[in-house]
């Protein structure tokens, strides 16, 4: 029998989290219904809902929206499926669960797209899309980690879209539908981009925990091929990565491939973010470096360390600054994490989801761990991407 938690109405907003124990197969009924039962009373002219679904209940989600959308009248939806979900101090992996928000906003304030394949063309029209007869300026987006160009299709987006985006890619060891008015699934092939834009009346705070920490100074790129850094700062890589990691790792460099990533600080970014990348090779006997990103001469980089007190630490700072920024008690929150954070990093128990109630408090939340986050026009691994509705 499914299991709900409701999470208390804020401001025209509304939360519920849904899951059906531990099932080989979920009864996605028994989870619909407890949703609703879950979201009742519906905030007063609710007509837009965020929906995710951990990938047991990927072939039931057409299903598990006609039922959401027929009970509570909410018309227009979006989401997508995980390998796990989050709702406010909760997470479910390994297990059928739903999670639901529904809202009530100004009917021309938001507009439903997808799916897009991409190309200039296709994101300049969602600037046509024009919610409430502006541009839109913010967008809750999914997207499918088997599309091609992905890094440029998230870019070209945000560009000539002009929305600052937030969301990830789906995740799941099964089909990965994503849901825009309807729930599209491509067998076998990639679906594409597809989300909600907003217009200005939607006030929003983001904020952004990598969930590492600095290991030694920046440093710079001096020599390079490929995904090959050759020289850091005219010496070996390999070299300065022993100086930076310590000696113990700098024994058992085996070890330091699994703990240590290069970070390469954003351009222009004047909040301190980088794009972690992974180690994945290292010559000591050529001094190589082989990483998962194409890295540039002149490029600037630094060694972080990925733990879970690093991360822990800077999930509070994030939470913290973005409250700050925010200025005002958020309405609802939406939360794309990394597979490779929640349990695989903090442990069992819903730390992180422990961390972002502690701080936020009893607002609702949905949200989902990605194979990939994306903050404004970027793609990024091992994050946590954390959006206030004002």
């Amino acid at each position: 029998m499914a299991e709900a938690a409701r999470e208390t109405a804020a401001g025209g907003f509304k939360g519920a989290h849904a899951e059906a124990g531990t099932a080989a197969s979920g009864d996605w009924a028994g989870i619909a219904k407890a949703l609703m039962d879950g979201l009742d009373p519906l905030p007063e002219g609710a007509n837009l809902g965020f929906l995710y679904v951990t990938d047991a209940l990927a072939e039931d989600f057409s299903s598990l929206l006609t039922f959401l959308r027929e009970r509570s009248g909410v018309e227009h939806w979006v989401g997508t499926v995980g390998l796990g979900i989050a709702a406010s101090g909760v997470e479910s992996f390994g297990t059928p669960a739903a999670v639901a928000l529904v809202g009530a906003l100004p009917p021309d304030s938001f507009h439903v797209f997808g799916p897009s394949q991409g190309g200039l063309a296709a994101a300049s029209a969602l600037r046509n899309l024009r919610p409430g007869g502006t541009g839109p300026v913010f967008g809750v987006v999914h997207a499918d980690p088997r599309s091609p160009r992905l890094v440029e299709l998230l870019a070209e987006t945000a560009e000539a879209s002009g929305a600052f985006l937030v969301g990830g890619l789906s995740s799941s060891e099964r089909e990965l539908p994503q849901l825009a008015d309807r729930v599209i699934s491509q067998v076998g092939g990639a679906i594409g981009l597809s989300g909600v834009l907003f217009g200005p009346q939607l006030q929003v705070a983001t904020g952004l925990t990598q969930g590492c920490a600095p290991l030694g100074p920046m440093r710079r790129v001096t020599g390079a091929q490929g995904n090959l850094i050759l020289e850091i700062d005219g010496q070996p890589a390999v070299e300065v990565l022993k100086q930076d990691v310590g000696e113990l790792l700098a024994r058992d460099l085996r070890r330091a491939a699994g703990y240590v990533h290069v970070g390469f600080p954003i351009a222009g970014n004047d909040t301190g973010d980088y794009l972690v990348r992974n180690l994945v090779a290292i010559d000591p006997e050529r001094g190589f470096l082989g990483v998962a990103e194409r890295p540039d001469v002149g490029q600037a980089m630094h060694f972080v360390r990925r733990d879970p007190a690093a991360a822990r630490s800077d999930l509070e700072r994030m939470v913290t600054e973005t409250l700050a920024r925010a200025g005002s008690r958020p309405r609802a929150a939406l939360y794309h994490s990394c597979l490779a954070r929640g349990p695989n990093l903090f442990g069992p128990g819903a730390v992180e989801l422990s961390i972002l109630r502690d701080g936020l408090g009893d607002v609702p939340l949905a949200g989902f761990f990605a194979n990939g986050e994306i903050s404004h026009d970027r793609l990024y691994t091992y994050t946590g991407v954390l959006t206030l509705i004002l």
